[in-house]
């Protein structure tokens, strides 16, 4: 009995490792493969066969911004170019959906391949138990400081969150912490008026901007770090 769940753990954990070697694998023939394509003219070109498709185009928008998000794609150019394609309106909204979809579809992700391996190394262990169960509690408090803070990688975040015990409900709730910072980027790329000057400084916010949306950023982190300082030592306090 004992040897079997041995066993079942040991391949358990391999399969785990095979997961995580896989994930890597594939991040790292995307980057490599961004760089050899030239990323921001290939996100530049898109835009341009956005731009030609009509009303349809917004589709179309969204679902590269939901493929970018999954793949790691940086998403500046992308939601710059939202406000040269539909001002900051209809441009706001486009990049919100498809960010908010994307970031769900990389949590299922990320729950699907780490969360059970993560459950199970948790097994018997009290303490960082009662700190899972803490987080998840909170969870839509801690996603939504950590989405208005620019600080954090959004992509990145996305599969970190699927890892924990935090609802799909609460981080897709929590998500709405984007919307100021999708906003701000979706303005400055419809002052741009062109997809050629994207990503240079002629699109780069003016200098009161930069500095508003850093200290928002940095409140934000600073936040979300006392807060789950202070709920992980709570649970501890109550675990033992």
């Amino acid at each position: 009995m004992v040897e079997g769940l041995k066993v079942q753990q040991l391949s358990q954990t391999i399969c785990f490792y095979l997961k995580m070697l896989l994930g890597i694998g594939i991040v790292v023939v995307l980057v490599t493969t961004a760089q050899a394509l030239n990323l921001q003219g290939l996100l530049q070109r898109l835009l341009l066969w956005v731009q030609g498709l009509g009303p349809s185009g917004a589709i179309a928008f969204i679902g590269i911004y939901v493929l970018a998000t999954i793949l790691f794609l940086p998403g500046s150019i992308l939601t710059l170019g939202g406000g040269v394609l539909f001002g900051i309106g209809l441009g706001s909204v486009c990049v919100f959906v498809g960010a908010v979809i994307g970031a769900m579809l990389a949590f299922l992700i990320g729950r699907y391949l780490a969360r059970g391996w993560v459950a199970k190394q948790l097994e018997g262990k009290v303490q960082f138990q009662a700190i899972d169960q803490a987080v998840a509690r909170e969870g839509l408090k801690i996603v939504l400081l950590t989405r208005l803070s620019p600080i954090f990688p959004f992509n990145l975040l996305n599969y970190a969150f699927g890892v924990t015990q935090v609802s799909l409900r609460d981080y897709v709730l929590g998500s709405i912490g984007m919307l100021p910072g999708t906003v701000i980027y979706v303005y400055i790329g419809s002052l741009a008026g062109n997809f050629a000057s994207l990503g240079t400084e002629t699109t780069a916010p003016p200098q009161l901007l930069q500095w508003l949306i850093r200290g928002v950023g940095l409140i934000a982190a600073v936040a979300v770090s006392f807060y789950i300082t202070r709920i992980a030592r709570k649970a501890l306090e109550q675990s033992l």
